[in-house]
């Protein structure tokens, strides 16, 4: 290549560069930021959920020691500090019931509304409006309990749901309306799940089938 040719070139190369080697350099930028921003997103991640196991296992020693007042304020912490991680969710869940056993109504139902409203997890969510409803069932909060089932269950919890909606009629003398749902409760649910397929088989023909 002659040196006439070469100084063509560089000028076209300098010309292009003028008018197009900023964007070249944002874009490049924009890379890296985004790869940055996903190394950075993914080791954020990997931390939260490392602190999120340490203070799991700090509230599964306080239940086990039935320290209500550390369980109220770890499983607080929990939803504070990690509440995008699956250690947040069953937290709530776990909490609840150890509060639930210690008498400690009102903080359970906190527990398990903030499950209900926070977990990415449906299988969480809807364990805890199962939960739910048996406490306010168990509060004889009877409306309370069929507004935390709601109309429409997800599948895989329909049968739960039914035979949770059975329970909550039948403490309303609604005998009728409680068969109904014990009914679609055999139906929904696992022919594989003979314990509790006889145990609603055992609620239905305890009211006359």
């Amino acid at each position: 290549m002659g040196y006439h040719e070469e100084q063509e070139q560089l000028e076209e190369l300098k010309a292009w560069w003028k008018q197009y080697g900023n964007a070249v350099i944002w874009v490049l930028i924009v890379a890296l930021l985004v790869f940055a921003g996903w190394n950075g997103w993914r080791y954020y991640q990997r931390k939260q959920a490392a602190e999120a196991s340490v203070l799991y296992g700090e509230l599964q020693q306080s239940i086990a020691a039935k320290n209500q007042p550390m369980i109220i304020r770890i499983s607080g912490d929990m939803g504070n500090k990690f509440g995008r991680t699956a250690y947040a969710e069953m937290s709530a869940l776990i909490s609840a019931k150890a509060l639930y056993e210690l008498g400690d109504t009102e903080d359970a139902k906190a527990r398990l509304q903030w499950a209900i409203d926070h977990a990415s997890d449906n299988e969480y969510r809807q364990l805890a409006r199962l939960h739910l409803a048996g406490l306010l069932l168990d509060q004889k909060d009877y409306e309370g309990g069929l507004k935390a089932l709601g109309n429409n269950p997800p599948a895989g919890f329909t049968g739960l749901f039914d035979d949770r909606r059975g329970d909550l009629l039948v403490a309303q003398n609604k005998i009728a309306d409680a068969k109904q749902a014990y009914r679609a409760a055999l139906e929904k649910l696992s022919k594989n799940d003979n314990s509790m397929r006889q145990f609603v088989q055992f609620k239905l023909d305890a009211l006359g089938g």
